[in-house]
């Protein structure tokens, strides 16, 4: 099975100090000059088809120095929120991905032919909805 890429998106303009530029700088490989020009032009991609837990760690680095960040699911195109609770059940743009296996969801167990057959994925848990 395919896994999902993750964008991670600077959603709004910071105040871009130092402890910005060199987050923005660590996360992207810019230098601190397209650094700067990112952080100004925001909302606007900073990373793009990485891995969820990359991304999450890109994320986290950006938001403790102070640049709200966002990851987005290329699949379904949901945005997770920033206060680490899922996003609400939706239609996935993945032919490959069961919707309750998709990180940008409020799912957390499924019966599809996979978790039947093998077991439910790491993280998977009884859901009341399902």
């Amino acid at each position: 099975m395919e896994d999902p890429q993750f964008t991670v998106l600077l959603t709004d303009a910071s105040a871009g100090g130092p402890a910005a530029l060199r987050a923005v700088r660590a996360v992207t490989g810019l230098s601190l000059w397209h650094s700067r020009q990112l952080l100004d032009s925001a909302p606007v991609t900073a990373r793009e088809d990485i891995p969820f837990a990359a991304a999450e760690a890109a994320t986290r680095r950006l938001r403790q120095a102070g640049v709200p960040a966002a990851i987005r699911c290329n699949w379904c195109r949901r945005t997770l929120p920033d206060d680490k609770t899922p996003v609400d059940p939706g239609p996935c743009a993945s032919r490959f991905w069961p919707l309750a296996h998709c990180q940008a969801n409020s799912l957390t167990t499924c019966h599809c032919g996979f978790c039947t057959t093998y077991g439910h994925l790491p993280g998977h848990t009884t859901h009341p909805d399902i």
